[in-house]
């Protein structure tokens, strides 16, 4: 099996590189990440359509998005399914019975700094000072539920830890925490549904309408 991701920034492709072999170790992977959503909307039409033309029977495809908020999800996942239909391949809410789910679409609540938020002791191996009490605090027992933009909050709790005080860098964030996380133990909603996702799109059934 081997795994084509479509993602929004390289911040991604760095956690995504360390992540995807933990969850599926016997795939084989590749990430291609895009200048922002914008970016990777616009081009996603012809990128499935070439994909369409020519994918082989044991690829799959993840397109994985920011919903910058929750209450977004439902209608950019949509929308973006809705481009995956009209290139004609399937995902898990369309597919025949019997037939393999070509492309997952997944989200990031708010954004990926929330799947760290769900990982706190992969945050503090990454950055020791940040506290301990961080992962007592009501605020992020639910980090998809953090307001106001999950990486300005870390970039926030970073700081006051004494890390990057200037502006949180996505990319080393990302390469700095993600080799810690442990995908079993993620508190993250959003994060949960992609893993299990994951883990349905290469197993021999597709794990249902996801």
């Amino acid at each position: 099996m081997h795994i084509e991701f479509l993602v929004e920034e390289r911040s991604a492709e760095a956690a995504l590189d360390e992540l995807v072999p933990k969850i599926v170790p016997h795939a084989t992977f590749r990430v291609h990440p895009y200048q922002g959503k914008p970016d990777l909307l616009r081009k996603l039409p012809s990128r499935l359509k070439g994909y369409r033309r020519w994918l082989p029977a044991d690829w799959r495809i993840v397109v994985l998005l920011d919903a910058d908020t929750p209450e977004s999800c439902r209608e950019l996942k949509e929308g973006v399914e809705a481009i995956v239909h009209d290139a004609g391949l399937s995902t898990p809410s369309s597919k025949r019975t019997h037939s393999p789910v070509e492309v997952l679409v997944r989200l990031a609540v708010e954004e990926l700094e929330a799947w760290f938020f769900g990982d706190i002791d992969a945050l503090r191996t990454a950055y020791p000072r940040v506290p301990a009490t961080l992962a007592e605090k009501a605020k992020y027992r639910d980090p998809d539920a953090i307001r106001g933009g999950t990486c300005e909050e870390l970039e926030r709790v970073l700081r006051r830890a004494g890390y990057h005080g200037t502006r949180y860098p996505k990319i080393t964030g990302a390469r700095n925490i993600a080799p810690h996380m442990d995908p079993l133990q993620n508190h993250s909603r959003s994060f949960q549904v992609f893993r299990d996702g994951l883990l349905a799109l290469t197993s021999e059934t597709s794990g249902g309408k996801t």
